[in-house]
């Protein structure tokens, strides 16, 4: 029996649904006074008038500084300087996954709460208590693991139904590790996020993660190729936000996400969302674990129903040489990285080996092409 004790964290309140964001003054307030608010251009503007109305409505001062666009150290320290400077007492961030990092990093090292307002639904970051941090050329530099989760998630659908379809399918390639990785952790009784063991709740929600993609996740694309709110949209922003932020914090990360680290060695893949690499990530995964046929097929057809990458040249990787993918293998079994919560002993000749392996079934997945 593991010694672990069984840890599960979540954000302090998690509100979903269309308009929720002019409701974000009503809970900020319990927060603080005054609101660092940063974000990219593109997700400020998607919400700047509503947010701005109801954080003036229950009396919140606030100033806005745009987003440099990587989650880096140069930036959290740049944002930091910004809120000491104004005496910001509570911070909020808007938009996607690496400015909802940088919010959390900045509200962590100065000790203030921190607000949580994506403009997407494109990773799991906006529910953890982690922020990636990467160099400010965009390659993966390190996990911050943070002693908390926000103390407030807003989630607009309506937002994130008028924002390009190819960012929700992103979320939904992140969402699609959240059961295997959990799966790994679970077997090999590796620690979570927080470093203790999961909780059966933390299984159970990393499963449905993964079945409510399945059978809800083309039907919310097109919902959102429409710009429409449906109850399957609703269900695959839960998934992608909600859902796969608790299961992949309090179940555990395994060889996925250490894959996707290892991609962004590769500068041609910089181009491509962090939930389409861990959508190839999680195919690795399942080639490295040898994961039966059946399973395999459900997660291709999903894959390609859905648009997301299976093979390395749909990532930009136009030439698939063991040379050319050594140091994504070493990058993904650095020290310390995930990937050692796999059920057995992995290297960088075995998963350099279920790289190519995967990419050879995608490609005969799609009937002999790379694209």
């Amino acid at each position: 029996m593991s010694s672990k004790m069984k840890i599960m964290i979540a954000p302090g309140r998690y509100v979903q649904g269309s308009g929720a964001v002019k409701s974000a003054g009503e809970h900020v307030k319990l927060l603080g006074k005054k609101a660092l608010v940063l974000g990219g251009k593109r997700g400020m503007g998607a919400v700047k008038a509503d947010l701005e109305a109801g954080l003036k409505a229950n009396g919140i001062d606030f100033i806005e500084e745009a987003f440099g666009g990587e989650c880096s150290r140069q930036e959290i320290e740049r944002m930091k300087g910004i809120a000491k400077e104004q005496k910001a007492d509570v911070i909020i961030g808007t938009g996607g996954g690496k400015a909802l990092d940088t919010a959390k990093a900045v509200a962590h090292e100065l000790h203030l709460p921190v607000a949580i307002i994506p403009t997407i639904a494109a990773t799991d970051a906006p529910c953890s208590a982690l922020s990636v941090i990467y160099t400010p050329e965009g390659v993966f530099e390190s996990y911050l693991v943070l002693p908390q989760n926000p103390n407030l998630v807003v989630m607009d659908t309506d937002v994130v139904a008028h924002a390009p379809a190819r960012l929700l399918v992103s979320g939904m390639g992140d969402a699609l590790a959240t059961w295997f990785e959990a799966k790994s952790c679970y077997v090999t009784k590796a620690g979570n996020m927080p470093g203790g063991a999961a909780t059966e709740a933390a299984m159970k929600l990393a499963r449905l993660c993964y079945d409510l993609l399945i059978e809800y996740g083309l039907e919310a694309k097109i919902a959102c190729d429409a710009q429409a709110v449906t109850p399957a949209l609703e269900r695959i922003v839960e998934a992608n936000t909600l859902l796969s932020g608790l299961g992949f914090e309090s179940g555990g990360l395994a060889a996925s996400h250490a894959i996707h680290n290892g991609l962004t060695v590769l500068e041609e893949t910089h181009h491509y969302y962090h939930g389409e690499k861990v959508a190839f990530g999680t195919l690795t995964q399942l080639v490295l674990e040898d994961a039966d046929r059946e399973q395999l097929q459900e997660v291709l057809d999903f894959c390609c129903d859905v648009g997301l990458p299976i093979t390395l040249g749909q990532l930009g990787v136009k030439e698939v040489t063991a040379a050319k993918l050594r140091p994504v293998a070493e990058a993904a079994c650095a020290p310390g990285e995930t990937i050692h919560n796999t059920p057995f002993k992995v290297d960088a000749d075995l998963v350099l080996q279920a790289i190519l392996g995967a990419d050879a079934l995608g490609r005969a997945y799609l009937g002999g092409s790379a694209e």
